[in-house]
């Protein structure tokens, strides 16, 4: 054969070749097309399908980025540097430039003029702490810190305080104000209303369980339903714990006789507790199961929340 001839049938079986790739290629593109156009009419899920299918699952076969991770914005809260602020600036004084508790003061707020004590003042600063920060806008603070002194007396300072949005830095703007102390708040009724009998098998239950969760006398589970994990106090830190009053939210607690299996009912347990040092008063919710003729306790809450509730 000329060597022309070799020479152009050489050439043409690439192109040849090219070219039913690029018919395969087009083929498969009006298929996807035809598959994203039925699946749109279909329904979201049958399009949801069909782009996994499609070309895109070629991109899908690539490998995966890692996603961007995303953190909640921190809530700066500055209450806690500026109850170190406090005790630092009630603790220092500004004939005292050398002191530890100037100098922490100092470099807290080192534009805020520093208290002149009296040499003979009687009553000694005995503790601080916050109790309420409000932000006034963007980084502006204003936390309530509270002074107690060793006579009883308590005084309230408003702190200003500077907080960058992470809660990373922060700075005491100004000198603090003496203000007045929080209001006290309306206690809701409670709900504990029904007087629970001190002889019935309730109180009787409850006094031998906190027994044995404050004293140590008697094993704590033989008091708990089935599935309930309660850990004893311990070291047990009272030799003695008294009943001294059960009220209820339900009527049940009330019965003469444990009601039938599986009934529940909430109550308060004002209880005395005593050791060495004297005696304490202690109050706590518990929920109790009657279960074969008895109350088991189905969980525990110290002190009283009012407004109740099934926990």
């Amino acid at each position: 054969m000329p060597p022309g001839k070799k020479a152009s049938r050489s050439e043409a079986v690439p192109a040849i070749a090219a070219g039913i790739e690029l018919e395969k290629m087009r083929r498969r593109v009006r298929l996807s097309r035809l598959a994203l156009f039925t699946a749109i009419a279909a329904g979201p899920v049958a399009l949801a399908v069909a782009m996994a299918s499609g070309p895109a699952a070629a991109t899908a076969a690539a490998p995966n980025k890692p996603a961007p991770v995303r953190t909640a914005a921190v809530t700066a809260d500055p209450a806690g540097y500026a109850q170190v602020f406090i005790d630092a600036w009630l603790r220092s004084s500004a004939d005292e430039a050398g002191s530890a508790q100037t100098r922490l003061a100092q470099s807290l707020s080192p534009d805020v003029a520093l208290p002149e004590p009296a040499a003979d003042a009687q009553s000694k600063l005995r503790s601080v702490t916050a109790v309420r920060s409000v932000q006034r806008g963007g980084d502006a603070w204003a936390v309530t810190v509270a002074a107690q002194y060793t006579d009883g007396t308590v005084r309230y300072f408003a702190v200003p305080v500077a907080a960058d949005a992470r809660g990373a830095s922060f700075a005491v703007t100004g000198a603090p104000g003496a203000v007045a102390g929080p209001a006290r708040a309306a206690v809701p009724a409670s709900p504990y209303t029904v007087h629970v009998p001190s002889d019935g098998a309730l109180s009787s239950t409850v006094g031998e369980f906190l027994g044995a969760y404050l004293t140590g006398t008697g094993e704590v589970d033989r008091y708990l339903a089935p599935g309930v994990k309660l850990t004893p106090v311990s070291p047990a830190p009272y030799s003695a714990v008294v009943v001294r009053e059960v009220s209820a939210v339900e009527e049940a607690a009330a019965a003469g006789q444990v009601p039938a299996d599986g009934t529940k009912v909430r109550v308060l347990v004002q209880a005395e507790a005593r050791d060495g040092a004297g005696r304490w008063p202690l109050a706590y919710e518990l929920a109790l199961t009657a279960r074969s003729g008895r109350w088991d306790v189905a969980a525990l809450e110290a002190g009283t929340v009012q407004g109740g509730g099934a926990r």
